[in-house]
């Protein structure tokens, strides 16, 4: 039975990782991807815009 409890943990976390990997790759493109899409450019026009204010630090 050594075997079996030497085994399970890494059997398990392959299990895991690759469930992980599949909802990874199902989550890409199809109607989720216009979503994190237009996320995205919201956070980088966000970015973009605060990093040209003018700064009232006088620095």
């Amino acid at each position: 039975m050594d075997y079996v409890a030497a085994l399970l943990p890494p059997v398990v976390m392959a299990v895991a990782f690759t469930a992980l990997i599949v909802t990874i790759v199902k989550s890409q493109g199809g109607e989720n991807k216009a979503k994190e899409d237009a996320a995205v450019d919201a956070v980088l026009s966000r970015a973009e815009s605060a990093g040209q204010q003018p700064t009232a630090h006088g620095a």
